[in-house]
């Protein structure tokens, strides 16, 4: 019953602070310390700060995809939906503490071979890819998928270096124009 409480605490915490300082500037002592839980409890939820890392991409590729999926379910035609998304996009991007994509700031920082890290940012990515093809179905343009999704993408990367939401508008208006 009390293991839940404490692994939240870790998860919450440990997400914040990969989120602001990245993977490699977090340490494990930081994460227990600001969690307020003992070092045994981590480890007791968690084999590794690696597996830590993998829990927290998993949870926030989840909660990522269903506030894509609750932008584009709002409205009713394919292209509306896909603009929905890029809207979504934008908005995140005005907010003070937006950081860049949790999974792009994570491959960045990780090693090749960083395997399980690799694979489940990717997993993550495609699902992004699926729910762009998903909308795109109806309307026999599911083809266009990979060409939203990659303008979906450079919109995160560049604004990731402007920081500026201007990439996310431009992209938006190609979008538009192809779907």
């Amino acid at each position: 019953m009390r293991t839940k409480p404490v692994r939240e605490s870790i998860m919450r915490t440990a997400a914040r602070l990969f989120y602001q300082n990245g993977y490699s500037n977090t340490g494990i002592n930081q994460i227990v310390e600001e969690a307020g839980v003992a070092k045994s409890s981590l480890y007791h939820n968690f084999r590794s700060k690696e597996d830590l890392l993998i829990a927290y991409l998993e949870e926030t590729g989840t909660e990522t995809l269903g506030l894509l999926k609750q932008a584009a379910d709002g409205y009713h035609t394919p292209k509306d939906k896909i603009l929905a998304v890029f809207d979504y996009l934008k908005t995140i991007m005005l907010n003070n503490d937006f950081y860049g994509c949790h999974f792009l700031n994570m491959v960045y920082e990780m090693p090749q071979s960083a395997i399980r890290v690799r694979e489940q940012v990717e997993k993550q990515k495609d699902s992004v890819r699926e729910l762009f093809w998903e909308i795109l179905k109806p309307i026999d343009k599911e083809l266009l998928a990979d060409e939203i999704y990659i303008l979906f993408e450079g919109a995160l990367i560049s604004n990731k270096v402007h920081d500026d939401p201007w990439p996310v508008i431009s992209a938006r208006k190609v979008a538009e124009k192809i779907i």
